[in-house]
């Protein structure tokens, strides 16, 4: 990956230009022993590394564009256990590679792999400096102070386990943090993002204002209200959009999530004269339409939230930080910034398939969406797709109670079952 990802330099460099390639890990044990093979293919192939040690996702992205290198890789698994690792790379506009190039790095991995050449790893020597240069970025896009705040984070044991704490404490802000103690094989592992239980109650207990939870490489935030109550993405969305509106600063009234949305984000942003456009699932493509309209919000649910005119990608740091210079500014805490919001209820259907035919082509499919859609009228949704990575159809069902969801799910899942089941 390495020597490719060099190759890739090479003939991206300006004429005469000395390649740099920017690394950075998380705290997953197989890091640095990945960070090392991969420094060793970019060194043999002639291109300089300077490794930035533990750092999220956004911070490698960050550094990417606004410092000298070509390129920037991140050696992480996001939101999964420890046993896994990934290899992120983003070019020197802080964007992730687009397909084409992906699939031409990919190309000459598997003829290098091919070419029996001996691995000869790099050792690393972490430049703290580089970090450093992050989080006084995080630092100015808030304005103001947060002194007087009281704040949990739960940094999941991973990326942001130093820059959580560090970032809120430098802007005024009181800390508890929790899931700060990595040890290589406990990120993610019951703490951060995906269990937010602790967190939870850790606000609760100490009267906290707010609690923010990120995954593994910190690129995603879920927020906790002073009451104990989830804020996720789109609630997250919803509050930073209407205050931006507030102020002039939402451009086109528009903001940007994917078809995955709860149909109550959507009526309580309209409800406030916002439009949200849905694009595909992932980031990739939330990303894109943001870029296309000219969006300043977009994100998941899941708290991968993306403000372009800070970041090139979703933040988790950036994100908390932009919620409590909403609470800051209005003197409103994240209950009351979120009223109107009111999540319908879901149900999510996999349906095992044998083929994946066109839906619209099945006429007792078609019939079956039509009959729910009509039922529902302007106080539901459905979404039905085929699985990216799975032979499995999925039905989403949105509605106004848990009953009808369910009843209607599963009136489309046997539709599809009976047509195309495995």
């Amino acid at each position: 990956m390495g020597s490719a990802l060099g190759e890739w330099c090479r003939a991206h460099a300006a004429c005469g230009a000395s390649p740099q390639v920017l690394v950075g890990i998380d705290t997953r044990e197989s890091g640095p022993w990945i960070a090392g093979q991969i420094a060793g293919g970019l060194d043999r192939s002639g291109v300089r590394v300077r490794f930035a040690g533990v750092i999220t996702t956004p911070g490698v992205a960050y550094l990417t564009k606004e410092d000298d290198f070509i390129a920037g890789v991140m050696i992480s698994a996001s939101h999964n256990p420890y046993q896994d690792n990934g290899i992120k790379v983003f070019g020197h506009n802080g964007y992730k590679l687009p397909d084409a190039e992906e699939e031409r790095l990919e190309e000459s991995i598997l003829r290098l792999g091919a070419s029996g050449t001996p691995p000869r790893p790099l050792p690393l020597h972490e430049e703290p400096v580089l970090a450093e240069r992050y989080l006084t970025h995080l630092e100015r896009a808030v304005p103001g102070s947060l002194a007087g705040r009281k704040v949990v984070v739960d940094c999941g044991n991973g990326a942001a386990s130093t820059l959580g704490p560090a970032v809120l404490r430098r802007l005024g802000a009181e800390v508890v943090a929790i899931g700060c103690s990595p040890d290589g094989r406990n990120i993610n592992l019951n703490c951060g993002a995906l269990h937010v239980a602790g967190l939870q109650k850790k606000v609760v207990e100490r009267g906290a204002d707010a609690g923010f939870a990120f995954d593994g490489d910190a690129d995603r935030c879920i927020a906790v209200s002073a009451t104990g109550r989830i804020v996720d993405g789109d609630a997250m969305i919803l509050l930073v959009a209407r205050y931006l509106r507030s102020l002039g600063r939402l451009p086109g009234d528009t903001v940007v999530t994917t078809v995955m949305s709860n149909f109550g984000f959507q009526k309580a942003l309209e409800a406030d004269g916002i439009r949200l456009v849905r694009a595909a699932v992932g980031d990739k493509y939330v990303l894109e339409d943001m870029l296309r309209l000219g969006a300043a919000v977009g994100g998941e649910q899941s708290g991968h939230v993306i403000f372009l005119d800070k970041a090139t990608t979703g933040d988790g740091l950036l994100t908390a930080l932009r919620v409590l210079e909403v609470v800051q500014a209005t003197g409103r805490n994240l209950d009351q910034l979120t009223e109107g919001l009111e999540s319908y209820p879901q149900k999510l259907v996999n349906v095992r398939v044998k083929e994946r035919k066109p839906l619209d082509e099945l006429a007792g499919v078609r019939r079956a969406i039509t009959e729910v859609e009509q039922a529902l009228g302007p106080d539901g949704r459905v979404l039905v797709r085929f699985s990216g990575t799975e032979p499995l159809a999925r039905v989403m069902v949105e509605g106004p109670s848990i009953e009808s969801v369910n009843a209607y799910a599963q009136r489309i899942a046997e539709a599809i079952h009976f047509e195309l089941g495995g």
